[in-house]
C-alpha cells in the first residue's frame, strides 16, 4: 500500500476554501420539510482543501490495484441501477416499491455499472459510483485525506456567493446555458439531453464554481462525513457555529450534491442547500464522493 498522500495522479489536484463565516442552509422552502434545509445559521469554517473534481474510475481503480480492496457491492453481490440505462430486453429484476425507475442488478459494482455486461471501456475520468460510505472513507484513508464536512462541503459548493441557489448564482440556466447534468424533460420517462448527458457527465464536465470546483450540482451524489438530522441545528445552537458537525450518531449519512437523475418535478435536490441522505451500506449508479484534507496536512 503506498503511503498517504502519493495516491497517484491526480489524487493533489485540489483547492484551498479559505476560512471565514458563511449563511449555512436554505430559509426559501423549495425542498421537501424532512430535508431539514433550514432554519439557516451562519456559521464559521476554518479553512480547508477540497478536491476539484469527484474521484473517477481511474483514480478509484488505482486505490483498488493497490490495496486489493473490495467494495460492498462487490461483496454483497449487487447494487441498484437507473432503469433507464439498462437494455430494453434486461431481466425482470426487483425494484424499489417508492422509486421504480431503481432496479436491483446482480453483478453491479464500480468496476461493472450496469451489471456484468457493462464495464469501464472509455469511463476512466466519469466519477466512480456504486461506492458506499464506507468505501469512500476507505479510500480517502488511503489516500491521506478525509470526507468533507456537510458544512464545509455546501460551503465549498457555494463558491463565495451568499445565498444563491447553485454553485454559479440564482438562475439554473443562465443566459439558456446549462451549468450541471440533471434530467430535462418528464421524469422519468423522457429526459431530453439538453445539458448533453444522459447519464454520468465526465468529472470536470462543467465550468468550475469560485473556488474552482467542478459538478458541485449534479451528475453524482457525494458522502459527506457528517451523520444526517432532519435540524441540523436543533440543540438550539447559536447563530455563531465554528465548524459545525452532524449527530454523533444516526442511521444515515449525509448526502449533498444531486445527481444526473435529480429533476424539479420531484428531486430539486441539486440547489446548493438542499440535501438528502442514505445508509452507510448503501450502493446506487449515482452516488460518489470527493475528498477534503486539512490544510495544515
Amino acid at each position: 500500500m503506498p503511503s498517504p498522500g502519493v495516491a497517484g495522479e491526480g489524487d493533489d489536484d485540489m483547492a484551498v476554501v479559505p476560512s471565514g463565516s458563511f449563511v449555512y442552509g436554505c430559509d426559501r422552502r423549495e425542498g421537501n420539510p424532512a430535508d431539514g434545509e433550514g432554519p439557516s445559521r451562519r456559521v464559521d469554517v476554518d479553512a480547508f482543501r477540497i478536491d476539484r473534481c469527484a474521484v473517477t474510475n481511474a483514480r478509484f481503480e488505482r486505490f483498488v490495484a493497490a490495496t486489493g480492496y473490495i467494495s460492498d457491492a462487490e461483496r454483497i453481490g449487487w447494487s441498484f441501477v437507473f432503469a433507464g440505462l439498462l437494455p430494453d430486453d434486461f431481466e425482470e429484476t426487483r425494484g424499489v416499491a417508492a422509486a421504480p425507475w431503481w432496479r436491483q442488478v446482480h453483478g453491479a459494482s464500480w468496476r461493472h455499472p450496469e451489471g456484468r455486461h457493462s464495464d469501464l471501456a472509455s469511463r476512466s475520468d466519469l466519477p466512480v459510483v456504486h461506492v458506499s460510505h464506507h468505501d469512500a472513507v476507505a479510500f480517502c484513508a488511503w489516500a491521506g485525506k478525509r470526507l468533507p464536512t456537510e458544512a464545509e462541503w455546501e460551503k465549498a459548493a457555494r463558491g463565495g456567493l451568499e445565498g444563491q441557489r447553485f454553485p454559479w448564482g440564482d438562475d439554473e440556466t443562465p443566459n439558456g446555458e446549462h451549468r450541471c447534468n440533471v434530467w430535462q424533460g418528464t421524469f422519468p420517462s423522457r429526459n431530453n439531453s439538453d445539458d448533453g448527458y444522459y447519464g454520468l457527465a465526465p468529472a470536470d464536465a462543467f465550468a468550475p464554481n469560485g473556488f474552482g470546483l467542478h459538478n458541485m450540482a449534479g451528475n453524482a451524489w457525494e458522502w459527506c462525513s457528517d451523520w444526517f438530522a432532519s435540524n441540523r441545528f436543533a440543540d438550539g445552537a447559536a447563530a455563531g457555529l465554528v465548524n459545525p458537525h452532524g449527530p454523533v450518531q444516526g442511521t444515515h449519512r449525509v448526502m449533498r450534491g444531486g445527481s444526473y437523475l435529480c429533476h424539479p418535478s420531484y428531486c430539486w435536490r441539486y440547489r446548493n442547500g438542499a440535501r438528502s441522505a442514505s445508509t452507510a451500506d448503501s450502493t446506487t449508479g449515482h452516488v460518489g464522493f470527493r475528498c477534503a484534507r486539512d490544510l495544515t496536512s
